[in-house]
């Protein structure tokens, strides 16, 4: 029996091997091995927008072979990248390999030394789920927009372009601000100022306090939108 480690990239997976010596196998997922499926949007919007993942087909070889390894071994260490994208590469090779989430060792590592590998090895944890959530959100907006609004880009500017949840929302905010721009209507405003004398019970001026009146601002009038590329 050997301990299965399953990082990202291929090029990592000999060296790790090497550093982790016998009893360890190092294979690569090539990063990603599920997406949300392409036929229709391929989200369950009116139950909670549940994706609904399928395996990719360039990795569906990957896969049967990661699955034929997981069997014969003793232990499964997922190893991706410690961000969202490589938390998100480990939670779905749990799920494709049919691995407890809760108990399979996740390890991290920022350097490809000895050292640091032997350190990983030493503190596993088990998969942030909160990452992968973060993950799972982003591409199911991603998703979402892009399947509402791609097509009106292909009608109206070029087929072929795809919207994405950061350019459209950048659109939005610009074309509402300059809509903000065009309504303004401009005014001028002043602050009241006056001239107060205070009176003894002698009807004697005790203190004068003196003030001008000044405007807070010059009017301000509208302006043509700018564009520039």
């Amino acid at each position: 029996m050997t301990n299965l480690v399953i990082v990202e990239s291929p090029a990592k997976a000999k060296t790790i091997e090497k550093y982790l010596g016998k009893g360890f196998t190092v294979r690569s997922s090539y990063g990603h091995i599920r997406d949300i499926q392409k036929k229709g949007m391929g989200i369950d919007i009116e139950n909670g927008f549940l994706p609904n993942y399928e395996i990719s087909p360039d990795k569906k070889k990957t896969v049967t072979e990661l699955r034929k390894l997981t069997k014969d071994a003793e232990a499964v260490w997922l190893a991706t990248d410690e961000d969202r994208e490589g938390e998100a590469i480990a939670w779905h090779l749990a799920e494709a390999l049919k691995l407890d989430v809760s108990s399979t060792k996740r390890i991290v590592f920022h350097e490809i030394t000895k050292t640091a590998i032997q350190k990983a090895i030493a503190e596993p944890r088990t998969v942030d789920m909160d990452l992968v959530e973060a993950q799972q959100a982003r591409r199911i907006l991603d998703r979402i927009v892009g399947f509402e609004l791609s097509p009106i880009l292909w009608k109206k500017i070029r087929t072929g372009l795809s919207a994405g949840r950061v350019q459209s929302v950048a659109v939005r905010l610009i074309v509402e601000r300059e809509r903000e721009i065009d309504a303004f209507e401009s005014d001028f405003v002043y602050r009241l100022a006056g001239e107060l004398t205070i009176w003894t019970t002698t009807n004697r001026p005790s203190e004068r306090l003196r003030s001008s009146a000044v405007p807070l601002s010059k009017p301000r009038t509208k302006r043509k939108p700018t564009w520039s590329r």
